[in-house]
């Protein structure tokens, strides 16, 4: 819950900022914080992080 309300912030923040300062560049912000998100939560798994990131793409 805590992770939604984080993104959720990101996005706001980032939307107040890109309309505020004319920069859309500051769209970005939510892709990058949920990119090092997801690997943040695959070098969690206990397992080595290639085996890992192997297996999630070998998924069908």
């Amino acid at each position: 819950m805590i992770i939604l309300v984080f993104m959720l912030l990101v996005v706001g923040v980032s939307i107040f900022l890109a309309i505020k300062k004319q920069r859309p560049a500051f769209l970005s912000l939510p892709v990058l914080a949920l990119i090092t998100y997801v690997i943040v939560e695959i070098a969690l798994v206990p397992a080595p992080f290639l085996d890992t990131v192997k297996f999630i793409f070998s998924l069908q």
